[in-house]
């Protein structure tokens, strides 16, 4: 069963959602507003039409979020949800269905079908993942640099330093944490998962050879966990651990990995396709990219060099943010 779904929100950053009718699959319970896609029908069209249906509103623009697939003991649903970003009209229930507008942080797991539990870790995501480069700088030169992106709205860090010692790593990723606290950003470390509890950090990011040793979440989902994927195997594995998402590289050629074969926009269209995650793509990227990584179905961009190269990298950041 194909399924659109839409996220729409008021201007204080609130989301709609809708109560199910008893007696339908899922009955009683919240869901974001959307319905079946009819045979052949682009899903943008669903959308415009499903939201039209049910809410009354005029659909001007929306992005692709996440495409999850969910077996229930019945069916088997594939939703495919979209954040809308313009619309016109004033939202109410045409088929007498309860509304509500809900704060992303208080939407309940418990209320929501199955497929929607994924949608709800992807709600709030920023559109930039940003990757440290302590390396280049120096700790206390990149700690300034930092400071600069976190003051223009970079919001979703991960600490990624190999050329740390151990304990010289628990050491800074301490001081990374405190300051993009400071700002409301969380951060994710690339590290071994009992560094992120030391840390105090808000997640892990697992690389290649992390992802492949896990048979499970590493942490509970008070934690973000992500995962850095090339390859339909590793985006499985990451599915089936139940990661919040991941970064799919490299899209681009990169002056970082020169050997590696780049996936090109039309490949990665279709493994974001595939996912079931959020994604963000990674490498060769600078920020004009964005709307094109969007399009083929990416959450946003990860970027490394697209901002630690720019003269002011806290420009490059307020244009994304």
């Amino acid at each position: 069963m194909a399924v659109v779904a839409g996220v729409v929100t008021d201007a204080s950053g609130r989301v709609l959602i809708a109560r199910r009718h008893a007696g339908t699959h899922q009955g009683g319970r919240w869901e974001f507003p959307g319905g079946k896609k009819r045979p052949g029908e682009r899903s943008f069209d669903a959308l415009v039409r499903e939201l039209d249906e049910e809410l009354g509103i005029s659909v001007d623009a929306a992005q692709h979020l996440i495409t999850v697939r969910h077996a229930y003991p019945d069916r088997t649903v594939d939703l495919e949800v979209w954040t809308v970003t313009r619309f016109r009209g004033t939202a109410f229930g045409r088929e007498n269905q309860p509304l509500r507008w809900v704060a992303v942080e208080d939407l309940d797991a418990s209320e929501f079908p199955d497929a929607d539990r994924p949608v709800l870790r992807a709600l709030g995501l920023p559109v930039l993942y940003l990757l440290s480069d302590a390396g280049r700088f120096g700790r206390e030169e990149f700690l300034r640099r930092l400071e600069h992106t976190l003051a223009a709205g970079a919001r979703l860090i991960q600490l990624r330093e190999p050329g740390l010692a151990a304990a010289d790593f628990r050491t800074y990723a301490r001081e990374v944490v405190a300051l993009c606290h400071q700002y409301g950003a969380q951060v994710l470390l690339n590290a071994p998962v009992e560094q992120v509890l030391e840390c105090g950090a808000d997640g892990i990011h697992l690389n290649g050879q992390r992802l492949g040793e896990m048979a499970s979440r590493p942490l509970d989902l008070r934690y973000r966990v992500a995962a850095s994927c090339h390859d339909v195997a590793q985006m499985e594995r990451a599915r089936r651990i139940g990661a919040d998402f991941i970064v799919l590289s490299p899209v681009l050629a990169t002056r970082s990995h020169p050997g590696a074969l780049p996936l090109g926009w039309n490949r990665f269209r279709v493994l974001c396709a595939a996912a079931g995650l959020p994604v963000y793509a990674l490498g060769g990227l600078r920020a004009e990219d964005l709307g094109s990584a969007q399009q083929a179905g990416a959450r946003g961009i990860a970027l490394l060099s697209g901002v630690w190269d720019a003269e002011e990298p806290e420009s490059v950041i307020a244009g994304l943010v």
